[in-house]
């Protein structure tokens, strides 16, 4: 059996040593949240690793935001510890189908959700997170706007503006997985809790919700509200950020399948190992890292 402890302390060891910093996603497993320096979701990672003076970077998440990371940091090591932890909906976009759709659609302005690839991000005019991405779509002049890749988060900016939104048919399977009745049937139970769901969720479930937050938001809301009890449409891996948060409150997720499989890959032990090897190594090629840059700035830009 590996002795927690004894990882934990070998870790921070060879983190002193390397002049590392460790990121988790909320998602990630309790332990590895507890191994990190920053914890939270993957844009708001990036940016807090870049204004670091650390030379490596250990991202604990999916592919996707190992490469965020490398753009926003290229002259810094960007360590994926398991690189079969990618993201099934980012895989759902890819770059050569983009320019397609944009060359039957001209007009139109893409707006690619930070949980993309960076190839799919430099062919983008601008990127979004989810509690940005209605803000982001009325920033621009372009009445047509091509919202990939996650079709549940284009119909809500949908719902909410008076431009055209040609939806790319991807989704998170995670979120995707949440019914309404999987709602309905948690609200029964708990009638007075405040339900808060993800966008990336149906809209059949959204509209069920009291607030449609990402991740940080769910926190922001749980430390702010005087609610006592709260329904969570979201990855089952946020409970521990939450507890830890307001240990005092009240956290049901309203179905057992609200687990990401490829999130939960990364092991403490391989923290210990990438950080031994420095490998493997995320990049991104010189091109692609300058245009999805551009296209990460702009959203930075819009207020």
């Amino acid at each position: 059996m590996v002795n927690l402890n004894q990882l934990r302390r070998q870790i921070y060891q060879l983190k002193k040593e390397r002049n590392a910093i460790i990121l988790a996603h909320y998602y990630q497993r309790p332990e590895i949240q507890d191994a990190a320096d920053l914890v939270g979701d993957s844009f708001a990672l990036s940016l807090e690793a870049a204004q670091t003076d650390a030379e490596i970077i250990v991202f604990c998440g999916v592919r996707f935001m190992a490469e965020t990371a490398s753009i926003l940091s290229p002259d810094k090591i960007v360590l994926l510890p398991d690189l079969e932890a990618c993201c099934p909906m980012a895989e759902m976009a890819v770059a050569e189908d983009l320019v397609a759709l944009k060359e039957k659609h001209p007009h139109a302005a893409v707006v690619s959700y930070v949980n993309t690839s960076a190839a799919v991000k430099a062919e983008s005019d601008i990127c979004c997170t989810s509690a940005n991405a209605l803000q982001v779509v009325e920033s621009l002049p372009h009445q047509t706007i091509i919202f990939c890749p996650d079709r549940n988060m284009g119909r809500y900016v949908a719902a909410r503006t008076k431009k055209e939104v040609i939806l790319w048919d991807g989704y998170c399977a995670t979120h995707d997985h949440l019914t309404a009745e999987d709602i309905l049937a948690a609200k029964q139970r708990h009638p007075r809790a405040v339900v808060m769901v993800h966008p990336e969720c149906r809209p059949e479930v959204t509209e069920l919700a009291d607030y449609i937050l990402g991740t940080r938001g769910m926190l922001e809301l749980v430390s702010q509200s005087s609610a006592n009890a709260f329904i969570v449409g979201t990855e089952a891996g946020l409970s521990h950020a939450l507890y830890k948060a307001e240990p005092e409150k009240t956290y049901i997720f309203p179905s057992s399948r609200l687990i990401c499989p490829t999130m939960k890959l990364n092991a403490l032990e391989r923290v210990l190992e990438v950080l031994e090897t420095l490998e493997p190594r995320i990049t991104v090629p010189a091109d692609i890292q300058r245009r999805a840059r551009k296209a990460l700035d702009k959203m930075l830009a819009v207020r």
